[in-house]
């Protein structure tokens, strides 16, 4: 109970507050009027009290209402960055989770529109990994395949229904090795027996769980079980000689991600490299010959020095696949500058001369400087059943 100021009352006016006296008895109600000084003195003078919880709430609805803070619109950077925290959460428990199927054609969805949003920084994403946190690298690196598997699958005019049984199998062909990826990645041994028996053995496990999740699309689990088969009978798990398309697609673009990403081991390809050794390796078919069309000679990402000295990042593609738009990040004498420039390298004072080597300055080097800030549509929520 608060004690009622003399200052607080008005003559006249209706009570906003029910006035008690020190026992809490009710003197008078809310909305009462104190018609005089008179009767306010008697009222002060015998012990006049308002609930405390009553006064707050008033003295809140009179205050002069605040202008909501207006809720930004979302980044595509952040919201590239929760795909891996959601992937996460959606593959934690795959055989525990109602309507599984769903969810992953929600997450798969959302990842079609980022794509959508700006294809050229959903490439940089892939390219550009010089912060990349080897724990989570089978989760991004799901993501990454994924994503290539989208630009493939359109380039190649595959129906929206293939496209997202594709898209699928790649979000979900590691699902019981996402965690060994990551220790894999991290660490300075070459790998060990257990581990490679894992790898082996992955596909057929993985078609097992997402059976028992619900998964009924053929094309998505036939991928995903024949992903690591080579039509020589070389791949595994059974040495098959009869591998359908989608698991070929899904193999070149698991192959070409996995090999652009660092590992302690051993340092990412460049892209150039990781696209000769695809295209020798698929003897110019139509799936590689998609990767170089989608992605350039010099995608988005990739670090290049112009002919005009400066060192500069590809950020947009054009018609012209060796002549992208680049961002320099230095001077003609390779110093560091604060502002971006950008360069149409189809003209030859800013030709790509080069890929630069010394990628030290590009650890710190925010996206957002590159491409500015860049809306995209909100990020779907991920809520898996808990495990019980």
């Amino acid at each position: 109970m608060l004690r009622l100021p003399r200052s607080k009352v008005q003559i006249g006016t209706p009570l906003p507050w029910s006035v008690r006296d020190e026992q809490g008895t009710l003197l008078l109600s809310k909305g009462h009027l104190v018609e005089s000084e008179h009767l306010l003195d008697q009222l002060l003078l015998r012990g006049a009290y308002v609930d405390a919880e009553e006064a707050r709430a008033v003295a809140l609805a009179d205050a002069p209402q605040r202008p909501k803070t207006p809720v930004p619109p979302p980044n595509i950077f952040g919201l590239w960055d929760k795909t891996t925290d959601d992937l996460k959460k959606l593959l934690v428990s795959v055989t525990h989770q109602d309507d599984f199927p769903g969810r992953i054609e929600q997450f798969a969805r959302h990842l079609l529109e980022l794509v959508d949003c700006n294809a050229d920084i959903a490439i940089y994403r892939c390219v550009r990994q010089d912060n990349a946190q080897h724990f989570y690298f089978g989760y991004t690196h799901a993501v990454y395949t994924a994503m290539l598997c989208i630009l493939m699958a359109r380039h190649l005019k595959w129906s929206e229904t293939r496209l997202m049984s594709l898209v699928k199998a790649a979000l979900t062909m590691n699902q019981p090795i996402l965690d060994l990826q990551g220790q894999m990645a991290g660490q300075d041994v070459p790998m060990k027996d257990k581990q490679r028996a894992a790898i082996h053995t992955h596909p057929t496990q993985c078609v097992e769980w997402l059976q028992k999740a619900g998964v009924t699309d053929a094309d998505w689990l036939t991928a995903i079980a024949q992903h690591h088969e080579r039509a020589d009978g070389t791949g595994y798990p059974l040495g098959s000689t009869e591998v359908c398309e989608m698991a070929v697609a899904l193999r070149v673009a698991d192959t070409f991600t996995s090999r652009i990403s660092p590992r302690v081991m051993r340092p990412a390809l460049s892209p150039q490299e990781a696209v000769r050794q695809l295209y020798q390796e698929d003897k110019g078919g139509p799936l590689s010959t998609a990767v170089i069309k989608e992605l350039g000679i010099y995608p988005p990402g990739d670090f290049v020095k112009l002919a005009s000295g400066e060192l500069g990042i590809v950020v947009q593609r054009t018609a012209n696949a060796r002549a992208p738009i680049v961002a320099s990040i230095t001077d003609t004498a390779g110093r560091p500058v604060p502002h971006t420039v950008r360069h149409d390298t189809a003209q030859p004072e800013f030709a790509i001369k080069a890929t630069a080597s010394d990628k030290v300055m590009l650890m710190r080097l925010p996206p957002e400087r590159l491409f500015g800030f860049s809306l995209a549509p909100q990020a779907p929520v991920v809520r898996p059943k808990p495990v019980h």
